[in-house]
């Protein structure tokens, strides 16, 4: 190798170091977190398999206002911010709670739709509410508006830093040797054994943790997502993603005129089902945070396996019309992509072999933490220069 190229090596190995130094533990507890959110809607589903399900009856399901009306005079629950419905007569309805006056959350319950009695609040949604926000924001104060986003976006680019300068550090002279590339040699100890380890699996794991750094930075950076968006969906939809949105406003009563209507859903849930037909799976419904009466509808159909594969709707609590609607099928190819990202981001779009892969190479984010520093501190054993023995000094050493 030239001179330049073993100058090349060397600026990068500095630039991979430091990096590693400074983003080991970080890095280590964002991709475990990650790791253990990769099977929370099968662990869910399996705790709390005793509530989510109810028998059928031969009477139908109450209506989602009177649903709500039984459960909020009956429990004190406070405030229904969403309901998550299904065309299955054995599923329980998951309802959710809007914030009180301080800011709390309660957590939600799945209650029987054909009397709202409250089945139990389901095990598992704090823990994992929890390792999201550290994972998201590091439990920084503010979660999305907070510093955390912006800390978990550095560190991402970060990675990609560390991704690039160690494939091109770890770039053989026998580029086609396939055991070179993806065999470590076990038989070696100390700095050989750290160093081939690090090296190898990074292989091994280096095209999951590009996709799941790309993935990322889309919940970071807005420039990032806003880019993205420009470059997968066509020119009229990225227009219309950049306007703010403008809530429906309830018509104001004037004088002698009738009250403005309550904001319910009902209306809303008769229209997605005509909408939606035979093939609709369930659907989550959410009440609008202000003074809108827009009801925000992500809709499931029964031959989904994705959860990002969803239609979304925006339909008139008081009306019942459609104001907005955006069907999976419609999109294009980079929309696709797009709707898709978390899936992507987590391996899910690979069905379970892909989040069990991306599971465990988040789980091995560890390995190169550790291997990364004693192979940092053994460089600087091995550069500092030996001391003589003090037999052989001579007089002004």
């Amino acid at each position: 190798m030239s001179r330049a190229g073993h100058n090349i090596k060397a600026a990068l190995l500095q630039v991979h170091s430091i990096a590693g130094l400074i983003l080991a533990l970080l890095l280590a507890l964002i991709a475990l977190t990650g790791a253990i959110m990769s099977f929370e809607d099968e662990i869910g589903d399996y705790l709390n398999a005793g509530i989510m399900q109810v028998a059928p009856r031969s009477v139908p399901p109450l209506m989602p206002d009177e649903l709500v009306a039984r459960l909020e005079a009956a429990n004190g629950v406070g405030k229904v911010a969403s309901l998550m419905l299904s065309s299955d007569p054995s599923a329980a309805v998951h309802v959710r709670f809007g914030r009180d006056e301080q800011g709390a959350r309660r957590t939600s319950l799945y209650v029987d739709p054909y009397d709202a009695h409250v089945l139990g609040a389901p095990r598992g949604e704090e823990f994992f509410a929890t390792v999201r926000r550290l994972h998201r924001w590091l439990l920084i104060p503010g979660d999305a508006k907070g510093w955390g986003r912006q800390i978990t976006g550095f560190a991402a680019l970060g990675l990609i830093v560390m991704l690039v300068s160690g494939l091109v550090l770890r770039w053989p002279r026998r580029t086609g040797s396939v055991r070179m590339w993806l065999k470590p040699n076990l038989g070696l100890r100390g700095r050989g054994l750290h160093r081939s380890l690090h090296a190898v699996i990074g292989t091994w794991v280096l095209p999951v943790y590009l996709v799941m750094t790309l993935t990322g930075l889309w919940y970071s950076f807005d420039w990032y997502k806003d880019s993205v968006v420009w470059l997968l969906s066509r020119p009229h939809v990225t227009a219309a993603k950049m306007q703010p949105k403008m809530a429906s406003k309830t018509p104001r009563a004037t004088g002698g005129a009738e009250p403005a209507q309550t904001v319910g859903f009902d209306r809303v849930w008769t229209t997605i089902q005509r909408e939606e037909g035979d093939r609709l799976a369930r659907a989550l419904m959410t009440l609008p945070n202000g003074s809108g009466t827009a009801i925000r509808i992500r809709a499931w159909g029964k031959d989904t396996t994705l959860d990002t594969t969803r239609d979304e709707f925006r339909i008139g609590g008081i009306t019942g019309q459609v104001i907005s609607a955006e069907r999976y099928a419609d999109k294009t190819f980079g929309e696709k992509i797009i709707a898709n990202v978390l899936d992507i981001h987590r391996g899910a779009f690979l069905g379970w072999p892909g989040k069990l892969a991306f599971m465990i190479a988040a789980a091995l984010m560890p390995l190169f933490s550790v291997t990364g520093i004693l192979l940092y501190l053994s460089r600087r054993r091995l550069r500092r220069p030996a001391q003589p023995p003090l037999g052989r000094l001579v007089p002004g050493e």
